[in-house]
């Protein structure tokens, strides 16, 4: 007989890089879980700020914690650490300047004993905290909250594109450890972050058909200011759409060529667009090869039909192709808009809706 989730050993990673004192908030999150029966398992990814010492003091006093000491690797490197390093039956993600509400752990794995057939991954939505609100007082619900709805539980990503068509939040999430180990699931160990979410994501979701989703956020995710992105693009032109490609490439081997999986995709690679064109590098060439790189790989139909792209990126799109393009159709997008206004209204009220429209005017 399978061992319910509720009684298992979950195993929280946390990977570290110069985190400063806010780790502290979310060790104490790990540390506070209702759930008790966890490790959390702290990689300093080689911090020259006080990050080890913060960690060796919960060490000390918790021996649920333990602290592997690295030299820098990056993001993907220190994940994957963590994840040999894992001894629970399930793995958490917990990033040094976020936090989880302390019902986290113990919520998900209940809702994974509470379906017919044990889950490989069960998923929700997210806390988005801005950069000033340091206690998480004004916290607002991610954009896919409301979305996601499976016809069965658990599911496959077909079921769910809108898993893949917003951030990757692989932090709200638990995955089943034998799962990552048998479908040999790690991170890209890129240079420093350098996005390596991304790829992770898409293996998760996508090497199974047990996908569970409880529409519930527990995840505190504490969003940098926007101008630390424009500032990382405009360092890294190329670097959204290698990502994106990165992507592309474990929807292709792993044979997911749904039409709405493929319009996720597809809206994900101009988000990644309108980033690059805030940040003023649409003109690098660095980023002209990359855009045009993600440009081949996306279905035309798709783009010149979807009333979520901008219609001059629509056309930018067109012109890079060499095809012919109907004029922009202003009033679909506005429809589009007017709609995922709506449902952010629903979500967060008109308030923070407001704020929000304000903030991508600029």
């Amino acid at each position: 007989m399978e061992e319910r989730a509720s009684d298992s050993l979950v195993s929280i990673i946390v990977p570290v890089y110069n985190a400063g004192i806010r780790l502290v908030d979310a060790l104490v999150s790990a540390q506070e879980q209702t759930h008790q029966n966890i490790e959390v398992i702290c990689v300093n990814d080689g911090s020259t700020d006080e990050s080890l010492d913060i960690m060796r003091i919960f060490a000390n006093e918790d021996e649920r914690f333990r602290v592997h000491d690295k030299g820098n690797g990056g993001y993907g490197a220190a994940m994957n650490d963590g994840l040999e390093a894992a001894r629970g039956e399930w793995i958490a993600i917990l990033e040094p300047d976020d936090w989880m509400d302390a019902n986290m752990l113990e919520e998900m794995l209940a809702f994974a004993d509470s379906l017919s057939e044990m889950p490989d991954v069960v998923k929700c939505p997210y806390w988005w905290v801005k950069e000033e609100d340091e206690f998480g007082d004004a916290r607002l619900n991610c954009t896919y909250k409301g979305l996601v709805h499976p016809r069965h539980q658990p599911f496959s990503l077909e079921e769910a594109p809108e898993l893949i068509g917003h951030h990757p939040s692989i932090w709200s999430a638990i995955y089943r450890k034998r799962y990552l180990d048998r479908a040999n699931i790690r991170f890209p160990e890129y240079p420093g972050s350098g996005w390596a979410d991304n790829r992770f994501m898409m293996e998760a979701l996508g090497k199974t058909d047990r996908i569970a989703y409880l529409d519930q956020p527990f995840y505190n995710y504490r969003a940098g200011v926007e101008s630390a992105d424009v500032d990382f693009v405009r360092a890294n032109p190329a670097l959204p759409f290698e990502r994106w490609m990165d992507i592309s490439r474990v929807m292709e081997s792993e044979g997911m060529h749904d039409m709405e999986l493929q319009r996720a995709q597809v809206r994900r690679g101009f988000t990644y667009l309108s980033m690059a064109a805030k940040a003023g590098v649409l003109d690098d060439p660095r980023a002209v090869a990359a855009i045009q790189a993600m440009f081949n790989e996306m279905p035309e139909s798709i783009v010149l039909a979807d009333p979520a792209t901008l219609p001059e990126l629509r056309v930018m799109y067109a012109q890079m192709m060499g095809i012919e393009c109907m004029p922009p159709n202003r009033i679909s997008h506005a429809t589009h808009l007017i709609k995922e206004g709506l449902h952010r209204i629903r979500i967060n009220g008109l308030s923070a809706t407001l704020d929000d429209i304000k903030r991508y005017l600029g």
